[in-house]
C-alpha cells in the first residue's frame, strides 16, 4: 500500500490518496523492469538498413577495360563489389527484426513495479481540466511549478482522459509529456524526473494494470 498527498490547482495539500499495486519481489524487480525496458526500446527499432547488390546499383553497362593485354585481372562490370561504387556483399537487406517477446502478465508486472519505484517523485493532483477554460500553456506551467515540478525537469503528466484544452496547453512544452493512464510504458516512467498524475488517473491505473 502506498500513500501520497493530493494537491489542488493552487498547489495546496487537500488530502491523502492511497493506492495498491502488486509489484515484483525485491530480488527480481530490477531484472523484470530491465527486460521490459530492453523489449520496448528494441521493438521501437525500424531495422531498415538496406544495401544494394551488384544487380541493383546504378551503372555497370560496359566492361571497364579489355579482357587481355592490360596486365590487370579480368573484369566484366564497373559495379563489381571489388570496385568503388559497386555492390555490397552480404550487407543488411531490410529484413532484420529486433522484436523481443514478453508475456502480458510479466509486462504488466514490470509496469507496476516501475511505477511504484517512482513513488518519491510522484505528485498526485486533483482533476484540473475545468481550470483551463481555454488552451493556455502559461497557466498549466504555473500549476506545475506550484505542484513542485520545475520547467527544467522532465515531467510525465498522466491523466485518465486528457481534455483538448490540457492537450493543447501541454503539447508545446519540450520537457513535458502527456499520456493517458491506460498507455503507460516503462521508458516514460523511468525517463521522467517527476511524474504528475491526477487522482482519477491513479484509480484507473489500479483498475487497468492490477488485473
Amino acid at each position: 500500500m502506498f500513500e501520497c498527498e493530493v494537491k489542488n490547482w493552487q498547489g495546496e495539500q487537500v488530502g491523502q490518496k492511497s493506492f495498491d499495486l502488486r509489484v515484483a519481489k525485491e530480488e527480481s524487480a530490477a531484472h523484470v523492469v530491465h527486460r521490459a525496458l530492453v523489449r520496448q526500446m528494441n521493438n521501437a527499432r525500424q531495422g531498415n538498413a538496406h544495401t544494394k547488390t551488384r544487380s541493383e546499383v546504378r551503372g555497370g553497362g560496359r566492361k571497364p577495360w579489355r579482357q587481355k593485354g592490360t596486365g590487370r585481372a579480368r573484369a566484366g562490370s564497373t559495379r563489381s563489389p571489388l570496385l568503388r561504387g559497386g555492390g555490397v556483399i552480404f550487407g543488411p537487406r531490410n529484413a532484420r527484426v529486433f522484436n523481443l517477446k514478453m508475456n502480458r502478465k510479466e509486462r504488466r508486472l514490470a509496469l507496476r513495479t516501475a511505477f511504484a519505484s517512482r513513488i518519491d517523485d510522484l505528485i498526485v493532483v486533483e482533476e484540473f481540466a475545468s481550470q483551463l477554460s481555454r488552451p493556455k500553456t502559461k497557466e498549466l506551467m504555473g500549476a506545475m511549478s506550484r505542484w513542485g515540478a520545475t520547467a527544467e525537469e522532465k515531467v510525465l503528466l498522466i491523466l485518465s482522459e486528457p481534455s483538448e484544452n490540457v492537450y493543447l496547453s501541454a503539447r508545446n512544452v519540450e520537457k513535458l509529456k502527456l499520456i493517458a493512464a491506460n498507455q503507460l510504458n516503462v521508458y516514460d516512467l523511468l525517463h521522467a524526473d517527476k511524474i504528475v498524475v491526477s487522482a482519477p488517473a491513479l484509480e484507473k491505473i489500479q483498475e487497468v494494470y492490477n488485473g
